[in-house]
Order: structure tokens, then C-alpha cells, then sequence
């Protein structure tokens, strides 16, 4: 039988969780000679707003039971949403007991994911499982050649719109199913994910993941790749928490270099600036102040801060965002920003200013999902930390006081900085940073050759790094990526040990007489 273009509603069940917009689709839905049914509160919001309402134990005969768990579970309702009223025998059955078609269900689901991110107790997230919510919104999607579902408030000026121009068509009814999958899909995602995090199976079986689209992007890394954002649900403070103040739309590359630059600068408990292009940081500093921190980050590599993406660890004051604001920045990325500063960086109408509200624990577990042909693989966060105790010093020389902190300060660094990776530092900054080479030698040059360029652009003669220390991601395979090295002028370098040949690099740092620590932990970044 074929479909009329347009479904009047002549029943609808609204049973929400959030009330926002209820009153107004209900009225609505009244105007055009829709009968409701409805249920707790949802019920008592309609009839305070003078809406007429049956409620559904009235309606089916069967009362609310185990404390309200059982509802809507029963043949009354949802008969009357799956059965097809194209099919002679469904309609003869549903006469026969008694069932009546049910038009459009608006049913969202109890907050589960809201209840476990407040940090509520086992029991409480447990009875914000909605089973009634998740069977009702499948069935009108499975009919929805005969039903309207709705899953969020946002959908409603739609179905208003639909409804009073006579009705719902098929098209619509199509969208809102796939959209209703979308969200039980999403929730059990949670759940699911929820459980496991309970048994402690950080990878379980069966992965499941979900995402709430939070922007249509305009492209991807080119302009021929499509892209979105997407929000995960975890609330880790960055680019999905952030307020935007000011400054044009974020393109896939600002949002995947300011959470590179985030992630980096949340590393350090001092006052920190962070400065990435293409993911990579080109300049890192911590100071006593953010305006200090800046000068000491964009000392290492001004040609390449051009350009970037700018982060601190904490409040942007005038100060700091009226020297950020003398070279061309995509973004600045903050926990927040004082007035000040905000009125300077907006004297910059394409400068993204963008504020968190806090900072990411570096040290926090989580997950970080890549796909790859035929599927995707997942690995727990790099949230490992060294400290001066852990370390093991191989050299006859010992590091200085001064040496370990910056050579924490390197090593922390060269966790954010692609594979393979050598960063030089001096006085809590990085002086030549070497990132994603085929060759750790040729990252070590790589760094060098910044490092003189930096020097000559400040007057200075010789690179940056001499009296410097570095940090290498990984082990050295062989001793000459160390003797690069040794020949900037480093005088103590922080690497994770392990190789084959350690011998060889340990008795090449002695001959030299510089120190170097293992740190037995590896921060490849690819």
C-alpha cells in the first residue's frame, strides 16, 4: 500500500527526561486535534501548562510498578507504535485487543552519561539506565514509515513546523529513525563503556565508542577531505570544553594543533607557554611569568612560530597577550584570559582565543583511538612521568642540580614532539627542537641548524645550544646521533636506554665528559 505524502499525528506519547520545549510541542500537538499520553513528569509539566493529558496506566489499564521501572513496557503502547497500519492483518489485531496507533513518540532518555560524569555512586548510575526509553525510541524507529520519533529537544521546531502544516512525511520520519539509532546507540556506547571501566578492561572485547557532532567543518586537513568535530563525552578540559571568545570559525588543523599544544603545556606546574606548528612544538618555556615564558619560547624558533598555535597553562594577562599579538597567531588557548587581555586580542578580529576552563591531568588514563584499514587501533594514554629519583645515571659524570631540571624539562618536552625526537634546553626552555625524521641524527642536526638560525635572528654567534641539555624520545641505536649532539655543546642528555649498543654511547659521553641519565621509559610519538 502505497504511503500518503503526509501522516497527520493523531496520538502522541511524550515521555522526557529533559522537559526543555515539552509545553510547547504539546501544544502545538493539541491545536491540531492530537490526543497525548504521558507519564510522571512529564505528564504534571503538561498539565501546568494547562494541557490536557492521559496518563498511560489510564490508558492501558496497567498501573506504573516497581517504582515507575515498568511503564510503558506493555502490548497497549507498544502495539500501537509497531504495528503497521498497511498491513490488514496488523490493524484486524490491533482492533481485536484493543490497540490504538500511536503516531509520535518524544522520548529522551534518563541521564546516564550526566549521572556518571557527576560522580555518582554505583546504584544511582545504575537506576539512570533507561530500558522503557531505548525499547520505545527502537520500535518508532523500526515503524517510522508510520512514526515520528523524537530523541532531543532540538528536533521539535521540525516536527512543529511538520505538524502544522498537516503532518509528517516519510523523509522526515526516515531522518529522525536514523537519528534515534544514532542516540540508543550512543547511550549503550556509554554503558557499555561504563561496565568495562568498572571491571577494569580498559580494552575490552567489544569496543564501543560514541561521539555527539559538535561542528560541521569546513574541510578536513585539505580542502577535498570532508570533516566534523566531535564531542566524546569525557569532559577532558581543551578543545572540546573550550569557549571560543573571538576570532573566525576553527579549521581541522587549528583544532588538532591546539590540542597538541594543550596536551604539551598541561606537562608543567610553572607558569608555561607552548608554541605548535603542525602538531609539533617549536618553542617551550616555563618562567616565573607568562610574558617571560613567551620570550623564552619564541627565542627558539621564531621563523617557525609564525604562524602557530599558542598555549598556557594558566590565566592569559595583557602583558603576555600584547607581545603574542606582535606576530601573526591562529589560535591562543588558555584556561582563561583577564579583560585586559581579551580587549588586546581582540584588536586581532581572526585570532582564535579560545579558554578551557582548566587544564588536562597529563598523568590521567584514558584511551586514544587511530584508525587504520579494516578497523582501528587503541592505546592507552602516554601518561608517564620521570622524576630525579627514577632516573640512572650511566656516566662517571653526575648532572648538575641545574642539568636534571632541565633535563626533566627536555624530557617532558620531547613527549609531544613527534618521532623521532631530540630536543635541546637551557634554563626551562627549549633551544633546538628535531622532530619526525626518518634518522634520530638527522633530527639532532635538524635542531642544531634551528638553533643557530635562532641565534643569529638575537645577534648571538654559535647556536643556542651550546652549554645546552637534550632529550632523546628513544634510545640511541648507535653512538653517532649522541655525538651530534655532543658536538652543539650539550653537557648532559636525558634518553631512555635499552639498546643493544648502550656501551658504546655510555663510553662515547664519558670521553666527552658529559652526563647522561636513562630514564627506562620511551615516548615515541608517531
Amino acid at each position: 500500500m502505497s504511503q500518503p505524502l503526509l501522516l497527520p499525528v493523531r496520538r502522541a506519547l511524550l515521555s522526557v527526561s529533559d522537559k526543555t520545549g515539552l509545553t510547547e510541542l504539546g501544544r502545538v500537538l493539541i491545536a491540531q486535534g492530537a490526543e497525548i499520553l504521558s507519564t510522571g513528569g512529564s505528564a504534571k509539566t503538561l498539565r501546568d501548562g494547562g494541557l490536557p493529558v492521559t496518563e498511560v496506566s489510564d490508558h492501558t489499564g496497567f498501573p506504573e510498578i516497581l517504582d515507575g521501572r515498568v511503564k510503558t513496557l506493555v502490548p497497549q503502547i507498544h502495539g500501537g507504535i509497531l504495528g503497521r497500519r498497511d498491513l490488514p492483518e496488523h490493524v484486524e489485531q490491533m482492533a481485536a485487543h484493543g490497540i490504538v496507533p500511536i503516531d509520535l513518540i518524544a522520548v529522551n532518555l534518563y541521564p546516564f552519561e550526566a549521572t556518571v560524569a557527576s560522580g555518582a555512586s554505583d546504584d544511582n548510575c545504575i537506576e539512570n539506565i533507561d530500558i522503557g526509553g531505548p525499547a520505545l525510541i527502537r520500535a518508532a524507529a523500526k515503524n517510522h514509515a508510520h512514526v515520528a520519533v523524537l530523541t532531543d529537544p532540538s528536533q521539535y521546531a521540525m516536527i512543529i513546523a511538520a505538524v502544522s502544516e498537516g503532518g509528517t512525511t516519510l523523509e522526515t520520519r526516515r531522518i529522525l529513525a536514523g537519528e534515534a539509532y544514532a542516540r540508543t546507540a550512543a547511550y549503550d556506547a556509554a554503558i557499555a563503556a561504563w561496565f568495562a571501566e568498572k571491571r577494569g578492561d580498559i580494552l575490552p572485547e567489544r569496543f564501543t565508542m560514541a561521539g555527539q557532532r559538535h561542528e560541521v567543518l569546513r574541510y578536513g586537513e585539505n580542502p577535498l577531505q570532508k570533516a566534523a568535530f566531535y564531542i566524546d563525552g569525557s569532559n577532558r578540559p581543551g578543545v572540546a570544553t573550550a569557549r571560543q571568545i573571538q576570532g573566525k570559525a576553527l579549521s581541522y588543523n587549528n583544532l588538532n594543533d591546539t590540542d597538541a599544544a594543550f596536551e604539551a603545556v598541561a606537562e608543567f606546574e610553572a607558569p608555561a607557554v607552548v608554541i605548535v606548528k603542525h602538531a609539533n612544538p617549536c618553542g617551550v618555556a616555563t618562567a616565573a611569568t607568562y610574558a617571560h615564558a613567551w620570550d623564552h619560547a619564541l627565542r627558539c624558533d621564531p621563523v617557525s612560530a609564525f604562524g602557530g598555535i599558542v598555549a598556557l597553562n594558566g590565566i592569559l594577562d595583557e602583558e603576555t597577550a600584547a607581545k603574542i599579538a606582535t606576530i601573526f597567531t591562529e589560535v591562543i588557548v588558555a584556561t582563561d584570559a583577564t579583560d585586559a587581555a581579551k580587549e588586546i586580542v581582540a584588536r586581532k578580529k581572526n585570532l582564535r582565543l579560545l579558554l578551557t576552563g582548566g587544564l588536562p591531568d597529563p598523568t590521567a588514563e584514558g584511551l586514544i583511538v587511530r584508525s587504520v584499514a579494516g578497523g582501528f587501533l587503541a592505546q592507552t594514554r602516554d601518561n608517564g612521568r620521570v622524576n630525579a629519583s627514577t632516573l640512572k645515571v650511566v656516566t662517571r659524570r653526575v648532572p648538575t642540580a641545574d642539568e636534571m631540571q632541565d633535563l626533566l624539562f627536555a624530557f617532558r618536552v620531547a613527549k609531544h614532539v613527534k618521532s623521532n625526537a631530540i630536543v635541546y634546553a637551557k634554563d626551562g626552555a627549549t633551544v633546538g627542537i628535531g622532530a619526525g625524521q626518518m634518522s634520530r641524527v638527522d633530527s639532532a642536526r635538524i635542531a642544531v641548524s634551528k638553533s643557530k638560525e635562532a641565534a643569529r635572528a638575537l645577534g648571538l654567534e654559535g647556536p643556542l645550544t651550546k652549554g645546552s641539555v637534550a632529550a632523546s624520545d628513544a634510545f640511541f641505536p648507535f653512538a653517532d646521533g649522541l655525538e651530534t649532539i655532543i658536538s652543539a655543546g650539550t653537557t648532559a642528555v636525558i634518553q631512555p636506554g635499552g639498546s643493544i649498543r648502550d656501551n658504546e654511547v655510555i663510553a662515547a659521553a664519558d670521553a666527552a665528559g658529559i652526563a647522561m641519565v636513562f630514564t627506562g621509559m620511551r615516548h615515541f610519538r608517531h
